[in-house]
C-alpha cells in the first residue's frame, strides 16, 4: 500500500486508517508569525527531506469558548497553516474531493475534529476530503494599520489551501478539476465569502454551505474601529509593535474587544469575522450574488429548523421577549404575529427561536438563493429538523447537528453529547450521506431515496426537509419568510 506522496514542496509519508488513507498535518502556506503575522499568507516552504505526515498540526491560537462545541482545550499553535487529506488511496486515479472549511464563529475550531472524519467519504464514495486549519479571531481578522489585508487574512488562508489542493491533489487521488468547498457555520460563511471573491475562480467547482450564506461580512468602517479597539488594548501603535506582542496577550485583548464590541459596530455582530477589503472581497457577498458572482457555481445549503438552541434562545420568558428580539428586529410585533401564523400559539422562547434561527441563518440562506437564482445559479436547498433527544429534548434540531449525519460520523466522540440516545438514526444519517456524497460527485444531491429534489426557486420554494420522515416541501413557514422582506 503506498504511503508516501510526492508534493511540490518535498515527500510527505501518511498512514492507513480504518481502510483509508490519512495524511496529516502537511503545511500548504508558511507560518504566519514574525514578519508574517497580519500578512497575508505566504507561500510553504521547500524541504528535501520527507515529511511524516501522520499526525493533525495544531489549531489556530483560541481561548475556550462556553458552549457544547467549544468548551474544551484544544492543542494550538501559531504555525498552524495545515491541512489533512483522507483518500482511498492515493494513487492516479482522478476522484472528486472536497475541502472542509471548519466553523466555530471565526474564533474556535479545528479541521482535525473527529465529526470531520472523511472515512465514510473515501471508502464508501471514493471521495477525497481535505480538512484544513486557518488563523482565527484577531490573527486571522481584526484590522491592523499598515496590513492592509489583515482583514480577510483568514479567508486568504483558505485560498491558499485551495491553490495548495489544485497543484497538489491529483498525486493524492483526488480530480483537481472536480473540487467541492463546504462548510459549516462560520465554515459556511467562509464558503459564501470565497465564492464572492474573483481571486478565487477556478479553484473550485460546487460549493455547499450548511448554516451560512452571504451575509455575515463587516465593513471596512466597523473593521477599522474594531481594530483600533484591539490596538490600544494591546498598547500597539504600529504593525510592527502589534507583530512584537505575546501571543496570549492578544488572545486576551480579542476577548475583550468580542465583550465591548457592542459599543463600536452592529448589535448582534461578532466583530473579528472578514471585512470588506479592497482588491479582495470588494462588496458583502450577498451583494455580490446579486450581480451574478458564481451563479455558474452549483450550490447545495440549508439551516436547522432550531439553530439557535445552542445559545439557549428558547428560554427566554414572554416578560422580556419584546426587548431581546429588538436586538434583531425594530418592530418586534410584525415577527412575532408571523412566527404564530406559521406555528400556532407557541411559547415566548420558542418564538425567540424562531426569529433569531431566521434572522442569523434562514433569510441570510434564501437570499442567497434567491440572488442566484435570478442569474441562473442552480441551488438546492435543505431544512435539517430532526429533533436531539439530548436535555429532554431542549436542542430540538440545533445548530451543527447536522454535521455527523452529512459526515456519516454518527457515534464518535461528542455526538452522543447531541444526539441524546444510544439508538442512533442510521437510516437519515444514510439518506444524508449519500445525497452529500452525489452532490460532492456529480453537483446534484439527487439518490436513489431523493430521485426528485428540485433546485431552488423563488415560484416553488422547494425544500428537502431532513426528518424522521425525509420529505420535499414546498415555501416551510411561509408567513415568517414574508415578514423579512424588504428588511434583511
Amino acid at each position: 500500500m503506498q504511503l508516501t506522496v510526492d508534493t511540490q514542496q518535498g515527500p510527505v509519508e501518511g498512514r492507513s486508517r480504518e481502510g483509508a488513507i490519512l495524511f496529516a498535518g502537511i503545511p500548504y502556506a508558511s507560518p504566519p508569525v514574525g514578519i508574517l503575522r497580519f500578512a497575508p499568507p505566504a507561500p510553504p516552504v521547500q524541504r528535501a527531506n520527507l515529511l511524516e505526515a501522520k499526525e493533525f498540526g495544531p489549531a489556530s491560537p483560541q481561548l475556550p469558548g462556553d458552549g457544547l462545541t467549544d468548551s474544551h482545550e484544544v492543542n494550538w499553535n501559531e504555525d498552524c497553516l495545515t491541512l489533512n487529506i483522507c483518500t482511498p488511496s492515493p494513487d492516479q486515479t482522478k476522484r472528486p474531493v472536497m475541502v472542509w472549511i471548519h466553523g466555530g464563529a471565526y474564533r474556535h475550531g479545528t479541521g482535525s475534529i473527529p465529526w470531520y472524519d472523511g472515512t465514510r467519504f473515501a471508502k464508501e464514495s471514493k471521495i477525497v476530503t481535505v480538512t484544513i486549519n486557518y488563523r482565527l479571531g484577531a490573527l486571522g481578522f481584526a484590522k491592523i494599520p499598515g496590513a492592509p489585508t489583515s482583514g480577510i487574512n483568514g479567508i486568504l488562508d483558505q485560498i491558499a489551501a485551495l491553490k495548495w489542493v489544485q497543484d497538489n491533489i491529483e498525486n493524492f487521488g483526488g480530480d483537481p478539476n472536480n473540487v467541492t468547498i463546504a462548510g459549516e457555520s462560520a465554515g459556511a460563511f467562509s464558503v459564501a465569502t470565497i465564492m464572492a471573491m474573483e481571486e478565487s475562480s477556478g479553484l473550485f467547482h460546487k460549493a455547499i454551505a450548511q448554516s451560512g450564506a452571504g451575509h455575515h461580512v463587516i465593513s471596512k468602517q466597523e473593521a477599522q474601529s474594531v481594530g483600533k479597539m484591539f490596538m490600544e488594548k494591546i498598547s500597539a501603535t504600529s504593525l510592527e509593535e502589534a507583530q512584537e506582542q505575546d501571543v496570549q496577550k492578544l488572545l486576551h485583548a480579542q476577548k475583550y474587544v468580542e465583550d465591548n464590541a457592542h459599543k463600536i459596530i452592529e448589535k448582534g455582530q461578532l466583530p473579528f469575522y472578514p471585512s470588506i477589503t479592497k482588491g479582495h472581497l470588494e462588496n458583502y457577498p450577498i451583494t455580490l450574488f446579486s450581480e451574478g458572482a458564481s451563479s455558474n457555481i452549483p450550490v447545495l445549503t440549508g439551516t436547522n429548523t432550531d439553530e439557535t438552541t445552542l445559545w439557549g434562545t428558547n428560554q427566554i420568558p414572554e416578560s422580556k421577549l419584546e426587548k431581546w428580539l429588538k436586538n434583531y428586529v425594530a418592530n418586534p410585533e410584525q415577527f412575532i404575529s408571523a412566527v404564530k401564523e406559521d406555528r400556532g400559539d407557541i411559547s415566548a422562547g420558542d418564538i425567540a427561536l424562531a426569529i433569531s434561527t431566521d434572522h442569523a441563518f434562514r433569510i441570510p440562506a434564501i437570499r442567497m438563493a434567491e440572488a442566484r437564482a435570478n442569474h441562473g445559479g442552480q441551488t438546492w436547498m435543505y431544512e435539517f429538523d430532526w429533533k436531539s433527544k439530548a436535555f429532554n429534548g431542549m436542542l430540538g434540531s440545533c445548530h451543527a447537528l447536522e454535521i455527523p449525519f452529512a459526515f456519516g460520523t454518527l457515534g464518535v466522540n461528542g455526538t452522543d453529547v447531541f444526539l441524546g440516545t444510544t439508538e442512533l438514526p442510521h437510516e437519515l444519517e444514510d439518506t444524508m450521506h449519500t445525497s452529500w456524497a452525489a452532490f460532492i460527485t456529480t453537483g446534484k444531491p439527487e439518490t436513489n431515496r431523493l430521485s426528485n429534489w428540485p433546485i431552488y426557486s423563488s415560484k416553488s420554494r422547494s425544500v428537502m426537509r431532513f426528518a424522521e420522515n425525509t420529505e420535499l416541501i414546498n415555501d416551510p413557514w411561509p408567513s415568517a419568510r414574508k415578514s423579512w422582506e424588504g428588511i434583511r
